[in-house]
């Protein structure tokens, strides 16, 4: 860092307490022959406007690649940054599945998951999907689509929720970051049951929530209540207090009838 100032440190400060705190947390893993990765990109995070890539590589269980790293081209949508994304990964893919294949392993299909369908079309039809704002794609950014029709590769869809490389292209916080450290990790007690159990614990504890606050404010014990108007006798005289307080004074009338004979 060229210039760093104030913030900069404090951002420093936390990153070293994060560590020292989870000094005892360890990486393990549980190696297999089938590669997947998780490809995503965080569109125009950087100064100078450029995207930021996030690519999670693991077999079976644990890291086995990961990066997170800046794009190195503008990109006009978040769908080509995606694109740019699955491009850079590219490279480590074919890296994996040749080394595998030299060690005599039988080399599926690699899965690359994404969460964006613009981009899982780009990637299987290439050019063909182009419409008037990706024609200007290079065709370079293309490559995975060859690799598909070899059937080398496959795109699929993944949710949002369960995309892990935001947590190598987004400041993740609370339940969201520890879920996906521990997938990451691949930490003891960690399956995929337990997330799904966690994550409907959560939706029951929010709905409760709801439920309790939407109870609160229909109890009319709750609702607001009007002040009640007070009445004094002064010298005889109805005497009333109005809500602001002031006091009105009531005459009453008189009926004398004279009756003539």
């Amino acid at each position: 860092m060229r210039e760093p100032d104030t913030d900069d440190y404090k951002k420093l400060t936390k990153v070293m307490q994060y560590i020292r705190n989870t000094k005892d947390i360890t990486l393990t893993i549980e190696p297999d022959d089938e590669a997947k990765l998780w490809v995503d990109s965080s569109y125009t995070v950087h100064p100078d406007m450029k995207s930021n890539t996030g690519i999670y590589m693991m077999l079976v269980k644990g890291a086995m690649y990961t990066a997170s790293c800046k794009q190195k081209l503008n990109t006009k949508s978040s769908t080509e940054a995606e694109l740019v994304a699955v491009d850079d990964a590219m490279g480590k893919v074919l890296w994996t599945r040749h080394f595998l294949a030299a060690q005599e392993q039988h080399v599926p299909t690699t899965t690359i998951y994404q969460d964006n369908k613009s981009t899982i079309l780009l990637a299987e039809n290439g050019k063909s999907s182009s419409s008037k704002r990706t024609r200007h794609i290079n065709v370079r950014y293309f490559f995975v689509a060859d690799k598909i029709k070899k059937g080398e590769v496959k795109v699929a869809f993944c949710p949002t929720t369960n995309m892990l490389a935001d947590f190598f292209t987004k400041p993740l916080q609370g339940s969201t970051f520890k879920r996906m450290r521990s997938i990451i990790l691949n930490m003891p007690n960690t399956d995929k049951t337990s997330i799904v159990l966690e994550n409907r614990k959560m939706m029951e504890e929010r709905k409760e929530k709801s439920r309790c606050s939407f109870n609160k404010d229909m109890n009319p014990k709750n609702a607001r209540k009007e002040p009640k108007k007070r009445e004094t006798r002064l010298n005889g005289k109805m005497i009333k207090n109005n809500k602001n307080g002031k006091k009105k004074r009531i005459f009453t009338k008189s009926i004398v009838l004279v009756i003539i004979f």
